[in-house]
């Protein structure tokens, strides 16, 4: 069923002037309600919370987001505003469970189609590297829905290592998903490199940085990388036109055939903030 926006809900509630102020989308994850506020809204909280408890029946919990995500370990401050005093919960995905702590952690309902889209191009056989796995959904959803070799799943973070583990556990992928602690970069150059034959880079912040680390990773005559940055402008062609350029810029410096399959919007961020993938076929160094 499809959910009111929030605007509609808060109609008899707020004033027009702060309807005006309300962020119509919020996130549920699980039983938990994520929801952003403007200051000058913020002893409206309860209020707004309340709506979506009335309206959302499996949301036990709201929590408003109060920073962004930032540091290495991807988390953002979120305080309780209503219903039960909890940060962790169950999510569930075409057919996979995931348990996650929303304080320690990071993680979008918003990229579910990604993950799905990205799943079912993978091929029988294939290994495939997750550099940044978070609790795992991408490197889970692949081993459910395709039939990869190995998917080795790795992240900085040690809690959403240990809520990864339990995760690859709950939906019995422990011969397929390999939880790794630790940098993407250390990690690979360890032991992983010109191993795999698909690369994901779900972490736009970093993923520019770390391209060249990518491509160490893939076997010698190469494979894929899908890419993800967050791009500013207006117009699609411009947003991903500024995404390929970057990455052409990177690739050509490291001497690697490559051309981009696919380019696409995931989602919109902010205004005229855009989350970018591109699908990369890397055919080899020159």
């Amino acid at each position: 069923m499809k959910r009111k926006r929030l605007r509609d809900v808060l109609a008899d509630k707020l004033t027009p002037e702060e309807l005006r102020k309300v962020y119509n989308s919020y996130d549920v994850i699980g039983d938990i309600a994520v929801i952003r506020l403007r200051d000058e809204l913020a002893e409206k909280a309860k209020i707004i919370a309340n709506a979506i408890m009335e309206t959302q029946s499996r949301v036990k919990t709201v929590l408003r987001q109060v920073s962004p995500v930032s540091d290495v370990y991807r988390v953002r401050k979120l305080e309780w505003v209503l219903g039960e005093r909890k940060t962790e919960t169950e999510y569930k995905e075409f057919g996979c469970v995931f348990k996650v702590d929303l304080a320690n952690m990071y993680f979008s309902p918003r990229l579910s189609n990604e993950r799905i889209r990205i799943a079912r191009k993978v091929g029988e056989g294939e290994v495939v590297i997750n550099m940044f796995a978070g609790v795992g959904t991408y490197s889970i959803i692949i081993a459910k829905h395709s039939k990869p070799k190995k998917v080795y799943s790795i992240d900085i973070n040690p809690e959403a290592v240990k809520y990864m583990k339990e995760n690859i556990a709950i939906n019995k992928v422990q011969e397929l998903v390999i939880p790794i602690l630790g940098d993407a970069r250390e990690v690979i150059e360890r032991g992983l490199k010109r191993s795999a034959d698909r690369i994901l880079m779900p972490l736009p912040e970093r993923a520019l940085d770390y391209l060249d680390c990518a491509v160490e990773a893939l076997k010698p005559e190469g494979g894929w990388i899908h890419y993800y940055s967050f791009e500013h402008g207006k117009k699609r062609d411009e947003v991903i036109g500024k995404s390929k350029e970057k990455v052409s810029e990177k690739l050509r410096n490291l001497k690697v055939c490559f051309e981009f399959d696919e380019g696409r919007i995931v989602r919109e961020t902010g205004p005229n903030w855009h989350q970018v993938a591109l699908d990369i076929k890397v055919k080899k160094k020159r």
